[in-house]
């Protein structure tokens, strides 16, 4: 795979790296480190609901393949018909004031499953609205906060501060699933949720604590001065991403990959219960384990673009992302355990190193007021396949089997690379300067 090389008489990227002066570490970074702190206490949570959610249904509520298939349509389902214009409103607003009140937000639904579970009226029904509802306030979240990352460091700094969000979700991703299972034994799945609450709570403290100005943007019609209509505003940010010789090639990748990782993840914890004998507590393990792959992810993404550079990283990732279904869809009932690890820690550990690097790239290269917008419209295509993915496992998972469902997802998500791969993404060999991207 050949790599991109300079014009004559142009420094090669590794000639610039070198006479670059070196800035200190983010962890030397006092709001880096406020913001670093709010996601690792609020993706600590978010790990114990991520197993939690799904046991409510199938341990409590005794849940059917379809159901557990809606209910991961209904989180992901905001994400098609809220991102465009969570987008507009992120690139008009300050975007602390927006993850602020997205944690408050979520904190408040999460309750309502303990307390209702309390009161003896917890059903589907509320599952779904709350999963509705967390995934509406997701968005906003996840729009604002990518956005937000680059007002807080440097453009050279955004791979080191991306690896370093990896590196909490690593530690989370280990510990939580352990602590999940653990708490689902103890004290059942809708308590355990309550964990997730109480972490929001302690991200919005910490965010509070983040001192760094921020002004409000101003209206992108320098000429008039008004503020366009939030249908241009959109409009420009599907043209920006669309129109973009890099990002609609990334787009194209990450929402295949999404739509056939989901068909076979969305029934996977069903699967591995029922049909495999896994207890929520030998679960838990299982992920606490699998996901020192996010570790590993986490430290070699920016290693390894610099070994073969940035577009054959994004690219080998993709490819090898989906094994992790393979293995899964292979485990024996007799041994599962050796292979749901291995699956886990493959797939753990190339979506990392995938994602440090798609995501780096797409924020160096797009301009400060368009941030928003971007990763609204790169939300909406790659995470607006995972609802449909959702909705065709559990319907497949009720018809053809659990099994041959997760071999569909794992076979479909092999077509994902291929867009990166017949892309100019592929000769990357370093992230571009903004102007020549």
């Amino acid at each position: 795979m050949s790599l991109e090389t300079p014009p004559p008489g142009q420094p090669s990227p590794g000639e610039v790296a070198a006479t670059t002066p070196r800035r200190p570490s983010l962890w030397r970074h006092r709001n880096f480190l406020k913001l670093w702190s709010a996601q690792t206490i609020s993706q600590f949570g978010d790990e114990i609901t991520q197993l939690a959610l799904p046991l409510v249904a199938i341990l409590t509520l005794e849940a059917t393949p379809f159901q557990i298939g809606l209910l991961g349509t209904f989180q992901f389902l905001p994400f098609i018909l809220l991102t465009i214009p969570a987008g507009v409103w992120v690139d008009r607003m300050r975007r602390k004031p927006i993850l602020i009140g997205a944690d408050v937000g979520r904190a408040v639904l999460l309750t309502s499953i303990p307390a209702a579970f309390v009161g003896g009226w917890l059903s589907i029904p509320q599952l779904y609205i709350v999963a509705f509802a967390v995934g509406c306030l997701e968005v906003f979240f996840d729009v604002a906060y990518q956005s937000y990352l680059p007002a807080v460091v440097e453009r050279d700094q955004l791979v080191e501060g991306n690896s370093k969000l990896e590196l909490s979700l690593s530690a989370s991703s280990v510990i939580g699933p352990g602590v999940a299972g653990f708490l689902v034994e103890l004290v059942r799945a809708p308590f355990a949720i309550l964990f997730d609450a109480l972490s929001y709570v302690g991200a919005v403290i910490m965010l509070l604590f983040l001192r760094r100005p921020e002004a409000l943007p101003e209206p992108h019609d320098s000429a008039t001065g008004a503020r366009p209509s939030m249908r241009r505003e959109a409009a420009e940010g599907l043209r920006y991403v669309l129109g973009h010789r890099y990002l609609r090639y990334i787009a194209a990748c990450t929402g295949t990959l999404n739509l056939f990782g989901n068909i076979g993840q969305v029934i996977m914890v069903l699967y591995v219960v029922r049909e495999l004998g896994i207890n929520a507590g030998t679960l838990g393990i299982i992920f606490a384990i699998a996901n020192v792959g996010v570790f590993l992810g986490a430290i070699g993404a920016g290693r390894v673009a610099g070994w073969i550079g940035l577009g054959p990283t994004i690219v080998w990732s993709a490819l090898l992302s989906p094994l992790s279904l393979v293995l899964v869809a292979m485990a024996p009932p007799g041994a599962p355990v050796p292979f749901l690890i291995a699956g886990g820690v493959i797939g753990a550990a190339t979506a990392v190193i995938y994602n440090i690097n798609q995501v780096s790239l797409r924020q160096a290269i797009t301009p400060e007021r368009m941030q928003g917008r971007m990763n609204a419209t790169m939300r909406f295509i790659v995470w607006g396949t995972i609802p449909i993915g959702s909705i065709l496992g559990g319907v497949l998972g009720g018809t053809i089997g659990l099994q041959a469902t997760i071999w569909v997802g794992a076979i479909g998500s092999f077509v994902g690379f291929v867009p990166v791969l017949l892309s100019p993404v592929r000769s990357l060999e370093a992230i571009p300067d903004a102007d020549a991207a």
